[in-house]
């Protein structure tokens, strides 16, 4: 909730533990300082901040500090001395410059999203805590060597960059599980292959009704809509995805519009039926079926607590066949589209919708990759990359499964193939297809 100059002038927010200001700042207000006793999470986005105070470290149980959608152009230096902060976040503004001493050490959350970075510092190599950097939209052409030490490393966005080249310790990383890089100069022959091999209908705008809106998200906003058909006078609802345009924390839209394309046909993915043409505003667009409103999100996103990890409702629970169900709905369509050189480089439970009697679809390809399926070094390692992310939905979807009225010997088996999908060595991680054959021989034990 954004709160007002006034009431941070007048006393009103005394001990808060959150404060956000939008409202045209210029300067630091030096009234923060009154809550330095219990200030953590601070929000300045949305100002016309250039600069913060030599003396922010007095805000010391400061953990959380936003500053999207201002001006400034060099990440702050003084945000290094903050000793509990622990995410960073300064999407949308000018930023050319990140030095060494601008880094907290205690950073677990850098967002980084459309500036104008050309180069990060070696030191970003001593953030032993860091989980998740968002860099899409910047200028580096490359990462600096030293990142391979930050071995806690999960959720990665290089997309929309300028790297000629994926660092072969990259995919190396122990804990890698969520990675985008479309968009960069050394993706682009595939993607451009990739959208020359697909087959895809064209749906004009005029056959189109839109009617309420569904939902948003990052790179566009979902409508229902009525397709009409040739004669006019038949109609056949659908989802329409309208697409912003701008660059998001996970890539560009017209690179999640290649991949939605290029991914085909699968029982587990939402299927997509046509690309919008002659939009009035030039707007790109896609159809896709309308989902059955039995079918709903698995998990919510991560939350800035739990930082990589998806958060479930409290009455989320499954009986083992359902899991099992869920977990090879998913694989399989990962192994989908793992052949038909995709990477869905966003593989998680908030982005996977399921009915409650096992059946599951995975969405949103906006942080999606391509990359050359038969190529011997990177396309292997890309595979177990994502497979560590279904390892992490299958620890979540065990933590939620009632295993003690269970087939006990599925349990364990099933326990065995997450603590595989997790394992710190990459090469050593089981593929999709043994995943997928492992869960199929689960269910059909269950089955009898």
């Amino acid at each position: 909730m954004t709160t007002t100059l006034d009431q941070l002038r007048t006393g009103q927010l005394a001990g808060a533990r959150q404060l956000k200001l939008a409202c045209g700042l210029s300067q630091f207000p030096r009234e923060i300082f009154d809550l330095a006793d219990t200030l953590e999470v601070l929000d300045l986005s949305g100002n016309a901040l250039t600069s913060l105070p030599d003396d922010l470290p007095r805000l010391r149980n400061l953990r959380i500090l936003f500053a999207s959608d201002n001006p400034f152009t060099e990440l702050p230096d003084v945000l290094g001395q903050c000793e509990r902060l622990s995410m960073v976040g300064f999407k949308a503004n000018r930023i050319r410059r990140v030095s060494g001493q601008s880094l907290p050490r205690a950073l677990r959350w850098l967002i980084l999203t459309d500036n104008q970075i050309e180069a990060l510092p070696p030191e970003i190599g001593t953030c032993s805590q860091l989980q998740k950097l968002m860099l899409a939209g910047n200028r580096l052409q490359a990462l600096p060597v030293e990142l391979a030490a930050c071995s806690r490393l999960e959720l990665m966005r290089l997309a929309a960059n300028r790297m000629t080249e994926l660092p072969a310790w990259l995919l190396n990383l122990p804990r890698l599980s969520w990675l985008a890089y479309a968009g960069n100069p050394f993706a682009e022959a595939f993607e451009s292959t990739a959208l020359d091999d697909a087959r895809i209908s064209a749906i004009q705008w005029g056959a189109l009704e839109l009617q309420q809106m569904l939902g948003e998200g990052a790179s566009g906003v979902i409508h229902r809509a009525l397709h009409l058909g040739a004669d006019k006078a038949t109609t056949h609802p659908v989802a329409v995805k309208l697409f912003k345009g701008a660059v998001t924390s996970d890539g560009l839209p017209h690179c999640e519009m290649a991949a939605c394309i290029s991914a085909g046909a699968h029982a587990n993915l939402i299927p997509v039926l046509g690309n919008v043409q002659d939009h009035p505003a030039a707007t790109h667009g896609l159809v896709m079926e309308m989902i059955d409103p039995r079918f709903r999100n698995l998990a919510g996103p991560p939350s800035l607590a739990s930082c990589t990890r998806d958060v479930y409702s409290e009455d989320a629970h499954f009986d083992l066949n359902t899991a099992l169900g869920i977990a090879y709905g998913i694989a399989s369509a990962a192994n989908h589209l793992h052949t038909k050189g995709i990477m869905h480089g966003d593989l998680y439970a908030h982005n996977i919708l399921h009915d409650g009697e096992g059946h599951a679809l995975l969405g949103d390809f906006g942080a999606a990759s391509f990359y050359p399926p038969h190529e011997p070094a990177l396309g292997p390692l890309l595979q177990r990359v994502e497979v560590r992310a279904f390892g992490c939905l299958l620890e979540e979807l065990i933590e939620r499964t009632d295993t003690q009225l269970s087939a006990p010997d599925v349990v364990a088996q099933l326990v065995s193939l997450k603590a595989e999908c997790l394992v710190e060595d990459v090469a050593s991680r089981p593929a999709f297809p043994e995943i997928v054959r492992r869960l199929s021989g689960m269910m059909m034990q269950t089955a009898h």
